[in-house]
């Protein structure tokens, strides 16, 4: 089983894609075909990944391991595309603005990209690491960064497509709005994780806070963000600001994912995918 959900998931990488290149078709060309194409594609590559993920965990109870599959960085990135390609379907269903798909789709295809360059063998998980508030965290923290990915596609795209040209349009409108809707999803959902990180980092090593490299910077990463809704309600920020800010914080967010794992040295080195 674990065997059949590796092989899936190297299916879903090209399907993602595939789904990139269908959605820059359908930028490119404003042909409807390609953009229902491209959303069928995505679907179907969200659905063989929810399966994928599926048979891991059940793989993992047959070998008695028995642990959600969110536990190393194969099994986060894959997790990450699986927000990332969810989210963004909930917003393209709600606008049917099927042109932010050639920003979006692209991050879940090279989170599993770069998911396949990694080790994908199920491993028993360390004594920390054993707690149901790992799953809480992880996916809160994911749902979280998974928002913030689509907030920063968005912003690429009100860049990229010249909307601060005109930016009370209603096309520049319904993209400065999305920018902030999303920024205030993962804003909520980084909370989340870290209020139940620190209730498991107290379960697992007897405090709340430890200042932590990847603590730390998930603390830099919500004021950030912090920021950036302060600016909206207090200053009223909109356009071309939310847009910067917006790909600003997501290069906070890459560099508490990757950078704090791959430079500085902590308590959740031997995580990496958290």
């Amino acid at each position: 089983m674990e065997a059949l959900s590796n092989q899936i998931l190297v299916a879903v990488t090209f399907t993602f894609l595939a789904a990139s290149v269908l959605y820059l078709c359908h930028w490119a060309f404003k042909s409807k075909a390609f953009g229902w194409a491209a959303s069928g594609v995505t679907w179907a590559a969200l659905a063989a990944l929810t399966l994928a993920i599926i048979l891991r965990w059940v793989a993992s109870h047959q070998m008695g391991i028995g642990h959600a599959p969110f536990s190393n960085l194969f099994e986060s990135l894959v997790f990450f595309a699986w927000t990332i390609a969810a989210i963004y379907l909930i917003i393209e269903l709600s606008t049917w603005m099927r042109t932010i798909g050639s920003f979006a789709v692209p991050l879940a295809f090279l989170s599993m990209l770069y998911a396949l360059t990694l080790d994908p063998a199920i491993k028993p998980l360390l004594p920390a690491l054993k707690s149901n508030w790992l799953i809480a965290h992880v996916i809160t923290c994911f749902l979280g960064y998974a928002g913030f990915a689509v907030s920063a596609a968005l912003g690429a795209m009100y860049l990229a497509t010249g909307q601060s040209k005109d930016p009370a349009s209603p096309r520049a409108l319904v993209l400065d709005n999305l920018i902030y809707q999303t920024v205030v999803v993962g804003f909520i959902l980084l909370t989340a994780g870290i209020v139940t990180g620190s209730i498991w980092a107290n379960s697992a090593w007897g405090t709340y806070w430890s200042w932590d490299p990847k603590e730390t910077w998930s603390l830099i990463t919500w004021l950030v963000y912090a920021s950036l809704l302060h600016s909206r309600f207090m200053r009223g920020w909109q356009g071309k600001r939310m847009a910067v800010f917006s790909l600003v914080g997501f290069g906070c967010v890459l560099f508490t994912y990757f950078g704090v794992n791959l430079l500085l040295s902590g308590l959740h080195s031997y995580a990496t995918g958290k």
